[in-house]
Parts: C-alpha cells; structure tokens; sequence
C-alpha cells in the first residue's frame, strides 16, 4: 500500500479510502469484518463512515458493525485513521425533532457523543461535516469544534459535498478565530464521468491545504465495465450507473472508454481509479466493496500506472471543465 499526507496535516493516510456505506445494508456484519480485515491487512489505514449509514430505521448500524469489529482488539484501533459524519437526521421515523439533524452546537455535541458510542472509541480522527448547513454561521460551529478537540474526542475536521465558496468561508471563520486549523479535507463527487468538481471545489481545496477524498469513484459502476458485465449476463445498471447509462450519447462514451482500456488491457474499474490517484490533491478515493472480491480488485489499482496515451485518450472521451477560472471564463 502506498501512503500520503492527509492535505496539510501531518497525518498519514493509505492512498485507498475503505468506505462502510454497504456494511449493514447490502453486507452482514461477518462479511464486513472480514473486508476490515483484509483491508487492514492490504495495509488499508483509512476508514470512512457516517451516523445515518445503515439508513432507514437502521441508522447508525454501519457506525456499531465498525465499533464491534474495533473492539476486538489486536490494535485495530490504533492502526486505523477512522472518519464519520455528521448532518443528517437520525431520527427513525424520517422527521427530526428540533435540534437532532444540521450543524449546530447543541447537534455536534449529541451526534459526536453517539457515534462514539457506536464505534466504541474515545475520539474519532477525522470528523466530517457531511454537508452544508445555511442556517448555522462558522462562528457557532467552529466554536463547538474547538470544544469537542479540547476534550480529545475528535482530532480532525473535514467536509463533504461543500461548494468552493463554503471551503473559502469555513477556513476563513477559522483563521480569524485563531488556534483552529479548520477543515483539512473535502469528501467530494469526482470520477472520470463526473468531474466538475475541477471547476471550484478542488482548486478551493488546493489554495486551502485540503486533501480530496472522491466519493462514488466508478460513478455508481458506470466505470466499472458495466457494459462488459451486462453482455456476460451480470446485474443490469442501477441507481447512478443507470442514471449514466440512460442516453445514446453517454452509452457511446462508455463503450469508447471500455474499448480503449481492452486495448490497453486493463480492467475499467482499476483504471478508474488508477485515473484518480493521478489526479492533483487527491489524497485517495472512496471504494465501498460489498464483497472480499471487490476490494481485491481496488487493491490493485493502487499498483497501476497509466501511460501518458492511456491518460490522453481518457481525456478526449472524458474531457474535463478545463482550468478554473477559465473554465467559465474568458
């Protein structure tokens, strides 16, 4: 496994992320130990989470499979950078009762405490605000922050799905305030099919010291051979890749992006994420397995290096926005 720095910070982090989304959903909790496990053994340091994960009326069961496999010793906790989420509503039943979703001081307090108790832990290393809150300033936030890292229960903060401007305005409430590094990595959309966030977030996050962290890498199994494996006879596209897949227009593009990587003998998915780990500031993208097989097959994307003819032909069936601010610009 090959490491990085997480954006400015001195900590180290594996160039894959494990994500946990499908741990109680779509993988038992024996499944999901079994991929931390090998994960960890691939050398796999870093583990993403979040409160609601589990959804529905399990909310909160993907943090307490993490937790249960943590307490199980053998230095699992010590070797593993973990990472969670706060903003959404944990209520069961769909409707938060005032004050139990967002990002105010009083939900911060409760949500960390939660999860903490879910995972099993003191602290959390890297905790993540999992989206924009327009109704609670930076001042009231960060203050619950600077709290919650005096008592030792988180280490780090990072967003997720924040614009370039809210990274800009975060970090700036942040310097003022003084004595609060403010967010060291944005969890963002960002895949070969899906890449505006070159435009705003990603230079935002450059100018800041943040580490991007790409969530959706495959862009739903778009990426993923999708047209490869529905040919064999494997599951028709679903949700994102579906949604991708739904015009002539895309279909062609990625029938051209699977024809190129046959050519070059590479599997669509590896090659995606090898594209990523290219990308600059890209601390490491997100890969959710639901089975041992699918993660093998991330680890070895790690170990790829894509040709300088590879990358371009990416770029023409894949073109980027272009650089900001001449992206939208003159």
């Amino acid at each position: 496994m090959k490491y990085t720095q997480l954006g400015r910070t001195g900590l180290k982090v594996s160039r894959l992320v494990l994500g946990t989304m499908n741990f109680g959903p779509h993988t038992d909790e024996a499944d999901s130990h079994a991929i931390m496990d090998t994960a960890l053994d691939a050398g796999i340091n870093f583990f993403d989470t979040a409160n609601v994960y589990g959804w529905g009326d399990n909310k909160g069961r993907t943090e307490e499979i993490i937790g249960n496999w943590l307490a199980k010793g053998g230095e699992r906790r010590e070797k593993v950078v973990l990472a969670t989420k706060v903003y959404g509503n944990m209520g069961a039943d769909g409707e938060a009762w005032p004050n139990h979703d967002k990002l105010s001081a009083v939900n911060i307090r409760r949500a960390v405490d939660a999860s903490l108790k879910r995972l099993q832990t003191d602290h959390i290393d890297l905790y993540q605000f999992h989206h924009v809150d327009r109704a609670t300033p930076f001042e009231e936030i960060w203050q619950a922050i600077d709290v919650l890292v005096q008592q030792g229960k988180i280490l780090y903060v990072g967003s997720s799905n924040f614009p370039g401007y809210k990274i800009a305005q975060a970090n700036e409430v942040a310097a003022r305030r003084g004595g609060t590094i403010g967010l060291v990595s944005e969890q963002c959309l960002y895949n070969l099919y899906e890449r505006r966030a070159e435009m705003e977030v990603i230079p935002a996050a450059q100018e800041y010291g943040l580490g991007i962290i790409p969530w959706s890498p495959l862009h739903g199994g778009a990426l993923g051979g999708v047209l490869k494996k529905e040919i064999k006879g494997g599951r028709r596209s679903e949700g994102r890749a579906a949604g991708a897949m739904s015009g002539p227009e895309v279909h062609a593009k990625i029938q051209a992006y699977e024809d190129l990587l046959d050519k070059h003998g590479l599997e669509p998915g590896e090659a995606a994420l090898a594209w990523l780990l290219t990308r600059p500031g890209v601390t490491g993208p997100i890969v959710g397995p639901r089975t041992a097989e699918q993660l093998d097959s991330a680890l070895r994307a790690v170990e790829l290096e894509l040709s300088d003819e590879l990358l371009a032909g990416l770029d023409e069936i894949f073109p980027g926005p272009g650089p900001s601010p001449e992206a939208f610009a003159w």
